[in-house]
């Protein structure tokens, strides 16, 4: 049971790692070729990786509450620790302590694809 507990573990670190890599790539700017030589990567797992966080973060549902901004203007004021993140076509997004990050990600990809 514990060398179980144990690949769990590694598995968790090595797609904490790799969404890392992945998401560095993106802010990059770089060619997913540069970026791996760069880093000492190999090209075919770096994009076996993206594609398979890919895969598993599109395959969630997330539940989305829509309001109008001027509900949104009369509802109550969230934390001082929450963050407001404006996005295009007038949308935010409110992320209180506490946010799942991955349901985030998901959320601001499929926002992403909307354009």
């Amino acid at each position: 049971m514990k060398h179980f507990v144990w690949m769990r573990e590694r598995e968790a670190e090595e797609r904490k790692k790799w969404l890392g890599l992945i998401s560095d790539h993106a802010e990059s700017g770089q060619s997913g070729a540069v970026f791996c030589r760069e880093r000492g990567l190999r090209v075919w797992q770096f994009y076996d990786w993206k594609k398979r966080l890919r895969a598993s973060e599109a395959a969630r549902f997330l539940e989305v509450e829509l309001q109008p901004a001027e509900a949104r203007r009369q509802s109550s004021v969230p934390s001082d620790r929450a963050i407001e993140l404006r996005i295009p076509k007038g949308r935010s997004l409110i992320v209180e302590p506490g946010f799942d990050a991955s349901h985030l990600r998901a959320l601001l990809a499929v926002l992403e694809r909307e354009g």
